[in-house]
């Protein structure tokens, strides 16, 4: 296993030493994996002109979309502090950018936040031992408030326009998310959305769940490349990044 990541990764050096579009995404400390899987005609032909970047941490996606469009708008949300300050910095490297220190969920005020020491698994839910169990380094944590509002009380002051992109990253709390922002997310064109297949977080919902919640009006169509999570406990797939196209008016 620790030799098939090891290969992986040279593979993919390479690869970006063989493009020097590739070359200048490596450079950069983007996601060379995650350009490879974002820039692709499905992505591209889209159309998309604004982004919601949901659970930004210190703007690695951000920066990863911004490389694949350019021209899109990137509004992005970070509730913590030390990690928003770096994500504020993106406003100098992007122009069309903005980011908010703030978490998004169903209510509006300050909320109960576990703060984890390895900041990317900070949620506003307890974290699960499977998570602890899979992930030792992320088990410290304690708690804190962060201020909480929802995603269509935000978005109706600002300017979205063209087709929209909402990215959701946020640690089992995205049920709470799409309640609060059913208004911008009924305007999405795509979704893309951290999933998890096992409980991670106490309370968090699933795949299926998400999955029901958003079949109606969109269509599945599977994961972003190289993005599922295996458990090294038994070799299950623990987390993908799951996209969802929405469904064609007939």
């Amino acid at each position: 296993m620790i030799l098939t990541k090891i290969a992986k990764k040279v593979t993919r050096l390479i690869e970006a030493i063989e493009s020097p579009r590739l070359f200048n995404v490596w450079r950069r400390g983007i996601s060379v994996s995650g350009f490879l899987g974002l820039n692709r005609a499905w992505l591209l032909n889209a159309n998309i002109k604004t982004v919601f970047d949901i659970g930004a941490n210190t703007g690695q996606f951000a920066s990863l979309i911004h490389e694949v469009l350019p021209d899109a708008f990137i509004y992005s949300f970070e509730p913590l502090e030390e990690c928003y300050q770096k994500l504020k910095t993106k406003e100098r490297e992007i122009a069309n950018f903005k980011a908010f220190n703030i978490a998004l969920g169903d209510t509006d005020g300050e909320i109960e936040f576990y703060r984890n020491e390895y900041s990317p698994s900070s949620s506003i839910l307890p974290m699960a031992d499977l998570h602890k169990q899979n992930y030792p380094f992320t088990d410290k944590e304690y708690l804190s408030k962060v201020k909480v509002a929802r995603l269509d009380d935000i978005a109706k002051d600002l300017v979205i326009e063209g087709d929209l992109l909402i990215k959701m990253d946020v640690q089992g709390y995205e049920d709470k998310v799409i309640h609060g922002g059913s208004l911008l997310i009924n305007r999405a064109k795509i979704l893309l959305i951290e999933t998890s297949f096992n409980p991670l977080y106490l309370g968090q919902p699933l795949f299926r769940d998400i999955y029901e919640c958003l079949r109606d009006d969109f269509n599945y169509m599977g994961s972003l490349q190289q993005s599922q999570t295996i458990s090294r406990i038994d070799g299950s797939i623990l987390q993908e990044d799951s996209i969802f196209i929405r469904k064609p008016n007939i």
